[in-house]
């Protein structure tokens, strides 16, 4: 793995000066998780001390991931959206929102959108759009709505639907007022027959390590995250068409080749909602 992932991609010295490679960050213990090369040795021993805490963390991040593919592939296949905004993008990896809708429809439109330094170090490997669609990619903040929306505007058609993309993202977000109200101001701007993915943490007396893996990153790591009971998380969704099995684990959202068997749970739910 390497010490110095911004390197290979040669960011500017301001954005290389964002970069704080002596304190774990979230988006590259994501990364390590997942098996990625775009972490550092600080984010890799906070990444073992918190499987430690909890052996099964590692596969929440699979978990999410590919609850990630199966929403993006039902949303272009079945929903027949062509266009996305990312919001929260992390560390490219493997099977990003534009590889799997454009294998689907090669003439989707999506804009991601992350503040991380490191993530747009690397934005190029998010931009490799087929010659039929587009890609794009926004350094910004999610609290900044009215900037994200005016950006994304660009490149997405706001009078046609769109799948906002809100992946482990909102447990940054402290403030249960100020977190549904983002998401909210997100989807009032969106027309009918959009849709929203969104993924959360949880809290529950059954899974009393996740709560100590994340008091551990709060006390580390940067930045902190807030933990969601189900039904909190369920609240994102209100006013809108639940897709069924509704607010679930990740892993237990349509997945597929389970042979009938149902998929251990973990702490990351989420669900798709349609607004109407």
């Amino acid at each position: 793995m390497t010490e110095n992932p911004a390197a290979a991609e040669h960011p500017s010295e301001s954005v290389r000066s964002r970069i704080i490679t002596t304190q774990p960050h979230t988006a590259r213990i994501w990364n390590y998780w997942l098996g990625g090369k775009d972490n550092y040795e600080v984010d890799r021993a906070a990444g073992d001390q918190i499987r430690q805490l909890h052996p099964g963390i590692g596969d929440y991040a699979q978990a999410d991931r590919l609850f990630l593919g199966r929403a993006v592939s039902h949303l272009v296949a079945d929903r027949g959206i062509r266009q996305f905004l990312d919001i929260g993008t992390g560390l490219p990896t493997a099977d990003n929102t534009h590889e799997v809708a454009q294998r689907l429809a090669p003439d989707a439109r999506i804009v991601y959108v992350d503040n991380d330094p490191l993530v747009l170090a690397h934005a190029r490997a998010l931009l490799t759009s087929t010659p039929e669609g587009s890609t794009d990619y926004l350094d910004e903040d999610l609290r900044n709505v009215d900037a994200i929306l005016e950006h994304a505007s660009k490149t997405l058609d706001f009078s046609q639907p769109v799948g906002l993309v809100l992946l482990g993202v909102v447990i940054f977000i402290g403030d249960d007022d100020e977190a549904y109200s983002i998401v909210r101001r997100l989807l009032d701007a969106l027309p009918s027959g959009s849709h929203l993915v969104l993924s959360h943490t949880i809290t529950s007396p059954a899974m009393p390590d996740v709560d100590d893996a994340v008091a551990f990153w709060n006390e580390h790591g940067t930045p902190k995250l807030t933990q969601r009971t189900p039904e909190a998380v369920a609240r994102f969704f209100d006013g809108l068409e639940l897709l069924e099995p509704g607010v679930v684990s990740c892993s237990r959202w349509r997945p597929e080749n389970t042979d009938g068997a149902e998929p251990d749970e973990v702490a990351m739910f989420g669900g798709v909602g349609r607004k109407a």
